[in-house]
C-alpha cells in the first residue's frame, strides 16, 4: 500500500531533513555527509529508503553519486502535497543555509582552480584536444549574426575567430585571471569584443541580448546544467542558435583530479533531455575522437519559442 510506504519513509527526522534539502539542491553523497555531520553508511541507508519510496533519484557519474528530488511520478506528487509543511521549521531552515554555503563553496573552488591555472590554460587545452581544432569546427556552426557570446571564454581564443561571423562578440567568464589573459590576447584591434566577469548560472546579459551562444568545454564544470539552460533561453533571441561542445560520457576519474571536472562528460541522451523544457532542439550533432581515448560531441541547437 503506497500511502503506508510513503508515511513510513518519512517517519524519521533525518529522512525529512534530507528530503527538504534535496528539494532545493542536487548534492553528492560526500556533500550530504558533510552537511549532515553523519557517517556515510547511515546517510546511504536513508537515501536508499527515500529513493525506493519514489521521492529521490540518483545520478551516477563515474565513482560519484548525486541525489535530487524526483521530477515526476506519484512520489513527487506526494512531496508537493506536503512540502509547505517543511517551510517554517527552524531546523530545516538551518539545513538549507548550510546547503547554500556548500553550493557556494563548490563554485568558489571552481573559480579558484581556474584563477590558478589561467596562465597555462591554452597548454592544458592542447593536452586534451591534441591537434583537433575545436575553434574552427565551432565557427563553422555560428551563423552570421549581430551578437554572439562565448560562455566560459577562458583566454579568448574563440573570441578572436567569432569576429568573422558576428558584428559584436561578448566573452563571459567567472575567473578574473582568465579574463586578464583574454585582455592580453585581445589588446590590439579587437574593439568589438566585450569581456564580462560573471557566473554562467547568472549571466551578465540582458534578456534576448544575443543571437548565438557558445558553451565550449564548460558544461562539465557546472553544478547544475539544467539551470544553465534556463539562463540560455533567457538571453537568446527567438530562433537563436546555441552551440554546446563537451565530452561524451566517459569513466576517466583522473579528469576530476587534473582538470577539476565535475561531470565525466554527457551522453547525447543526457544533453537531449535538458533541452525540450527550455524550448531547445538539436539541429545538428557531430562527434570527434580526441586525446586520451575521449570523444568530443558538438551540438548545434535551435531555440524554438512559440509566438
Amino acid at each position: 500500500m503506497k500511502p503506508l510506504k510513503y508515511f513510513k519513509a518519512l517517519s524519521d527526522i533525518t529522512r525529512l531533513r534530507l528530503l527538504n534539502i534535496l528539494l532545493h539542491h542536487e548534492l553528492s553523497v560526500n556533500e550530504i555527509v558533510s552537511l549532515m555531520g553523519m557517517g556515510q553508511s547511515r546517510i546511504s541507508r536513508h537515501l536508499k529508503i527515500l529513493t525506493e519510496a519514489g521521492f529521490l533519484e540518483c545520478r551516477r557519474d563515474g565513482a560519484w553519486a548525486f541525489y535530487f528530488i524526483s521530477s515526476q511520478g506519484q512520489g513527487r506528487a506526494f512531496i508537493d502535497s506536503i512540502k509547505h509543511m517543511l517551510d517554517e521549521e527552524t531546523l530545516f531552515k538551518e539545513d538549507l543555509l548550510r546547503a547554500k554555503h556548500i553550493v557556494q563553496d563548490r563554485s568558489l573552488k571552481t573559480m579558484q582552480f581556474f584563477n590558478q591555472i589561467a596562465f597555462k590554460w591554452d597548454m592544458l587545452k592542447r593536452e586534451i584536444l591534441g591537434k583537433f581544432d575545436l575553434s574552427h569546427v565551432i565557427i563553422q556552426e555560428v551563423p552570421p549574426c549581430n551578437v554572439a557570446v562565448d560562455l566560459g571564454c577562458g583566454t579568448g581564443e574563440l573570441l578572436e575567430k567569432m569576429q568573422s561571423v558576428a558584428k559584436q562578440v561578448i566573452g563571459v567568464d567567472s575567473s578574473s585571471k582568465m579574463l586578464e589573459e583574454a585582455r592580453h590576447r585581445l589588446s590590439t584591434g579587437n574593439e568589438n569584443i566585450d569581456l564580462r566577469l560573471g557566473e554562467i548560472e547568472h549571466l551578465p546579459l540582458r534578456n534576448e541580448e544575443v543571437d548565438c551562444a557558445v558553451i565550449s568545454m564548460v558544461l562539465h564544470y557546472i553544478s547544475s546544467p539544467d539551470l544553465i539552460m534556463t539562463e540560455l533561453a533567457r538571453v537568446l533571441r527567438k530562433k537563436g542558435t546555441l552551440i554546446i561542445a563537451d565530452y561524451d560520457k566517459h569513466t576517466d576519474e583522473n579528469m576530476r583530479l587534473v582538470y577539476g571536472d565535475r561531470w565525466l562528460g554527457f551522453s547525447k541522451d543526457e544533453i537531449e533531455a535538458l533541452l525540450p523544457p527550455h524550448g531547445f532542439r538539436i539541429k545538428k550533432f557531430q562527434s570527434f575522437g580526441i586525446e586520451n581515448h575521449l570523444t568530443l560531441n558538438i551540438y548545434t541547437i535551435g531555440l524554438f519559442v512559440a509566438d
